[in-house]
């Protein structure tokens, strides 16, 4: 006889109260759902699924971000221009409507769907966060398409309204709709003229970075949560630690990049079994559509990882971790030679290069 080791036993009960919660969750709907009749299924405790997974909806998260990782992602489609390149992310991110026969529990799940899941105000303010920091990922994947024109995070608002309301009408009410018809109308949102510029009032007024001469050591590596790849923090460039209710702070940092900076942002939250697993679902799921569509070339060059045990934070010597968290440094040939903290730290940190804040069109 085989003894598992208490690491191995651990992992072999999580994936039974991850295959039991989805057969309950297919079956009765998030809302409908028992912990009880989960653990039965499973054939373990009430105590068992909780020493797991600390609430329904942590669990519920779980068994979607799951259902990404598992996920096979084809070779890109690579669009030669901009509106071909939306009309592909639509395609991609449409497979995902419910199927004729589907139960409403079961469309669901395939449809990834937080109705229900997501209604308190901390986590719904943290789901608007997440949907911007989507959006500027899509718009830095639409802005390789289209070089002359430098910001399309508008656009790519636009069409994640029009891909999710879509989702949403199909889980309440299927059938009515034709996602061809939607692919079409977001290719063609592509000549749409949306005057987006890059002008947040706050900025002007943001505490310029401080110089530092501190020692450098990093951590061990964290996975991309975009392109699933190990990211090391050795090298020259920018890291933001940025809190899950201020992820749109992330432009701040993108847009005051030098060019060939290397702009890592850090997530932390004081949840890591619901909020980061919240932004662990959502942008993987992104992800996996980019991937499909946009060639490695054209993928967002900004750096996400989730710090979710504050390793990477710990050793810039960023404390007191909560989802309003921001600071950053600037690293250079292994020593931090700027620091940043509050907001606007991400946009301090990133404009600071050898002391010398780089200077920007707010208009760009």
């Amino acid at each position: 006889m085989v003894r598992l080791t208490r690491a191995q036993q651990q992992e072999r009960t999580r994936a039974a109260v991850l295959a039991a919660a989805r057969e309950e969750f297919a079956e009765r709907g998030y809302a409908d759902a028992k912990i009880d009749r989960i653990a039965e299924r499973a054939e373990l405790t009430r105590g068992a699924v909780y020493s797991n997974f600390p609430s329904k909806r942590a669990l519920y998260l779980a068994v979607l971000v799951e259902s990404i990782e598992h996920t096979d992602t084809p070779a890109a489609l690579s669009p030669p221009d901009l509106a071909e390149a939306l009309g592909a992310f639509a395609r991609v991110w449409l497979e995902r409507l419910p199927l004729t026969g589907d139960t409403p529990a079961g469309g669901s799940l395939r449809l990834r769907s937080l109705a229900g899941v997501i209604d308190d105000e901390p986590g719904r303010t943290v789901l608007a966060q997440v949907a911007r920091l989507e959006a500027l990922l899509l718009a830095l994947a639409l802005e390789s398409r289209a070089p002359r024109h430098p910001r399309r995070v508008r656009l790519a608002e636009l069409v994640l309204t029009l891909l999710n309301g879509a989702g949403h009408l199909a889980g309440t009410a299927p059938g009515f709709g034709d996602p061809f018809d939607v692919a079409r109308a977001c290719r063609h949102l592509a000549d749409l003229d949306l005057a987006d510029t890059w002008d947040p009032p706050h900025l002007p007024f943001v505490t310029p970075a401080q110089p530092a001469q501190d020692a450098w050591e990093p951590p061990a590596e964290l996975p991309d949560q975009i392109t699933g790849r190990p990211v090391g923090f050795d090298a020259d460039g920018v890291i933001a630690v940025i809190g899950a209710g201020r992820l749109e702070a992330a432009e701040e940092a993108v847009r005051a990049a030098h060019p060939g900076d290397r702009i890592t942002v850090a997530v932390v939250t004081h949840d890591p079994a619901e909020i980061g697993r919240l932004v662990r679902l959502r942008i993987g799921d992104l992800a996996g559509c980019l991937g499909r569509v946009f060639a490695p070339d054209a993928w967002p060059g900004l750096r996400l990882v989730l710090d979710e045990h504050a390793v990477l934070s710990s050793a810039l010597g960023v404390r007191d971790i909560d989802d309003t968290t921001e600071a950053a440094v600037r690293i250079q040939a292994g020593t931090i030679i700027a620091r940043a903290h509050g907001r606007g730290a991400a946009h301090a940190a990133a404009a600071q290069w050898r002391g010398i804040p780089k200077v920007t069109s707010r208009s760009s």
